[in-house]
């Protein structure tokens, strides 16, 4: 599919941006905008950037391509209870304002950059955590199950009651791929551990990812019955359940898609933080941004897995030492295909 030329887009998204200013009462960013200067859009998930999680992981693609490449970027968030529409909404504003590449960061923007990228041909699209078929959009996703697994191997070894437990923000598909990698990994590795498992809120209620306080309550619960090891795979709640464990001596949590012994955010309660399941979307979001700097879009779907390294278990703390050989042999497994990881319970 042809594309405007950088120079010609960047003549048509000044003026577009003006306008949807004064419509708006919006502005971007970054007041000024160079003849030809690359613009990136990103609408985050609920919880936006600060969200020391999955937001927070797209936020270092933006950054790193905004620093390497001289960007302009603006940033949007979504809110807890909005319909299809306002994301529809918000997506069109940036492909208005001028903004190429677009990117939706979560699930919940599927259907709205289907919409969205086939009135806008021209802009390239990004989608993180799903896939949409308009011949426009680079799909970024990842095999969670994968290091969902790792961490599973990481509870059962470190857990002294044999009780560990999973928390997931919502009851979707997508956050169960991460549960089923997690009880795969801890019954592979002993088959008498008992996984303890709750979703924070479930179908259109996306606030499950975006409400500490339900995390840490959902993690006092578990660690009340026994549970010594937490994975939340919840977004911004999180940090809640991890809270809950770190004022519990001897158990232990397990963060999720940024490395989360390192959110100065969370450095108090750091040393009761195992390791974390990384999602490197910051890579996925960065490499779809040089695509569009270099003039070749990435379009299709494009999978970053365990060989990949587009997912990982931290090793911050040093808390993995004991037991590091043990998850070293489970990963090469799995990048050997010896180990099938599920993606469903």
């Amino acid at each position: 599919m042809r594309r405007v030329t950088k120079i010609a887009a960047a003549g048509v998204a000044t003026a577009a941006l003006v306008l949807t200013a004064s419509a708006c009462g919006e502005s971007s960013t970054e007041s000024a905008t160079k003849e030809g200067q690359l613009k990136v859009g990103l609408a985050y998930d609920v919880g936006g950037r600060g969200d020391n999680s999955f937001n927070d992981s797209a936020a270092r693609g933006l950054d790193k391509a905004k620093a390497e490449f001289k960007a302009e970027a603006k940033e949007l968030t979504a809110k807890s209870g909005e319909t299809p529409a306002d994301r529809e909404q918000r997506l069109i504003s940036l492909a208005e304002g001028g903004f190429n590449p677009v990117i939706g960061v979560g699930f919940a923007y599927k259907d709205s950059i289907q919409a969205v990228a086939e009135k806008f041909p021209e802009v390239s699209f990004g989608l993180v955590d799903s896939v949409a078929e308009a011949k426009n959009v680079d799909n970024i996703v990842f095999t969670e199950e994968q290091g969902s697994y790792l961490a599973g191997v990481a509870a059962a070894l470190k857990s002294k009651s044999g009780e560990v437990g999973f928390i997931g923000g919502v009851d979707l598909p997508l956050i169960k791929k991460f549960q089923a990698g997690f009880q795969q990994g801890v019954k592979d590795t002993d088959p008498k551990a008992t996984v303890q498992t709750q979703y924070l809120t479930t179908g259109s209620d996306l606030s499950g990812f975006g409400s500490p306080d339900k995390g840490k309550a959902a993690a006092q619960g578990m660690l009340d019955k026994g549970v010594d090891v937490i994975y939340a795979a919840a977004g911004g709640s999180g940090a809640g359940a991890i809270e809950a464990v770190a004022d519990k001596k001897g158990t232990w949590a397990i963060g999720v898609d940024s490395d989360q012994y390192q959110d100065p955010a969370l450095a108090k309660f750091k040393n009761s933080i195992l390791t974390s399941v990384v999602k490197n979307v910051d890579t996925g979001v960065y490499d779809l941004i040089k695509s569009v700097n270099d003039g070749k879009p990435l379009t299709g779907t494009h999978a970053y897995s365990l060989a990949k390294d587009g997912v990982s278990l931290t090793q911050s703390g040093g808390f993995l030492k004991d037991i590091q050989p043990k998850i070293d042999e489970a990963k090469k497994k799995i990048v050997d295909g010896e180990i099938k990881v599920k993606t469903t319970t």
